[in-house]
C-alpha cells in the first residue's frame, strides 16, 4: 500500500467554551486517493479541515506529506495541503483574478516568469482562460468557485481539500466542477453533503459523527448503506435512492449489512 500523504492519529480539539468537537479522529489517505468526508452538521468536518492546516491547535498527531504538523512546520504543511473554503469570497480578495491566482506563488518567492506560468496553468486547468483581468466580484458563483480553486492549484499542493465545493452551484456549474475534480491528479479530500458528487468523484468515504469516525470504506458500499447513513443524519444519494439503491445481497438488508458480505465498509466507534 502507498505511504500515506495525510495521516491523522487521535486528533482532538475542544472549543474555548469547553465543548469537545474532535474526539480522537484517526484515518490516513494515500497519495492519489480520492476520499469523501461526510457527516451531519456539527460532526466536526470543517473543524478537522482547519486543524489539518494548523489554523487550530489540535491534540494528537497530524502528518502531511512527511511533515508532522507543529507551530514551526505549519507553513510547510500548507504548501502541501491546499484548502478551498466553502465561501469563495474568503479566497478572492484582490482587484483582478490574475492577482488572486498569483498571490500564493508570489509569496513562495518564485521568480515572476514562474509565477506567470503557474497562473496560466491554473486558470487553464479550471477553464478560466481569458479571465485574468476580470474582477472577482463580477464572476458568477460557479466562476468564483473555480477561481478559488485556481488560487490553490497555482501552489501545486499534493493534497486538495475542498469544503462543500458544490454549495450554491446550479446544475451546469456542479457538473462542470465534477468533471474538473475528476480530471485532477492531486490527492483529494472532499468534504460535504453532496453525496452524489462524492459517490461520483471519490472511491472511498469516511463518515464522521459527533467528532468521531464512525465508518470508513469504499464509497459505493458506504453510501449505499441506508441504515448507516440514517443512523448518522444522512440519506442515500439521490442517484441510488431513485433506483432503489444497488441490488441487495439479501432481502431486507442494505448491501453493507447483508449476511456474508465480506466487503462491507468498516464501522468504527
Amino acid at each position: 500500500m502507498a505511504e500515506p500523504v495525510l495521516e491523522l492519529v487521535d486528533v482532538r480539539y475542544r472549543y474555548p467554551t469547553g465543548s469537545e468537537v474532535l474526539r480522537g479522529v484517526t484515518f490516513s489517505v494515500a497519495a492519489g486517493e480520492r476520499v469523501g468526508l461526510v457527516g451531519p452538521n456539527g460532526a466536526g468536518k470543517s473543524t478537522l479541515l482547519l486543524a489539518m492546516a494548523g489554523f487550530l491547535a489540535a491534540g494528537g498527531r497530524i502528518g502531511v506529506a512527511g511533515h508532522t504538523l507543529t507551530r514551526g512546520t505549519a507553513r510547510d504543511v500548507r504548501r502541501h495541503l491546499g484548502l478551498v473554503f466553502q465561501d469563495a469570497d474568503d479566497q478572492l480578495f484582490m482587484p483582478r483574478v490574475v492577482d488572486d491566482v498569483a498571490f500564493g506563488p508570489a509569496t513562495m518567492g518564485l521568480v515572476p516568469e514562474e509565477v506567470a506560468s503557474r497562473v496560466a496553468e491554473a486558470l487553464s486547468a479550471v477553464g478560466l482562460d481569458g479571465y485574468e483581468e476580470r474582477a472577482p466580484y463580477h464572476l458568477s458563483v460557479g466562476e468564483k468557485r473555480r477561481a478559488a480553486l485556481a488560487t490553490v492549484l497555482a501552489m501545486r499542493p499534493q493534497i486538495l481539500a475542498l469544503d462543500e465545493p458544490s454549495a450554491s452551484l446550479d446544475p451546469r456549474g456542479r457538473r462542470r466542477l465534477i468533471a474538473l475534480l475528476s480530471g485532477l491528479s492531486n490527492t483529494l479530500l472532499l468534504i460535504g453533503h453532496d453525496l452524489d458528487m462524492i459517490l461520483e468523484v471519490c472511491d472511498r468515504t469516511v463518515v464522521m459523527d459527533a467528532g468521531r469516525v464512525v465508518a470508513d470504506g469504499p464509497s459505493r458500499q458506504v453510501l449505499a448503506d441506508r441504515a448507516l447513513l440514517e443512523a448518522h443524519g444522512l440519506e442515500l444519494p439521490l442517484s441510488l435512492a431513485a433506483r432503489g439503491g444497488p441490488r441487495e445481497a439479501a432481502a431486507g438488508h442494505p448491501p453493507s449489512l447483508a449476511p456474508g458480505n465480506v466487503d462491507s465498509p468498516r464501522a468504527t466507534g
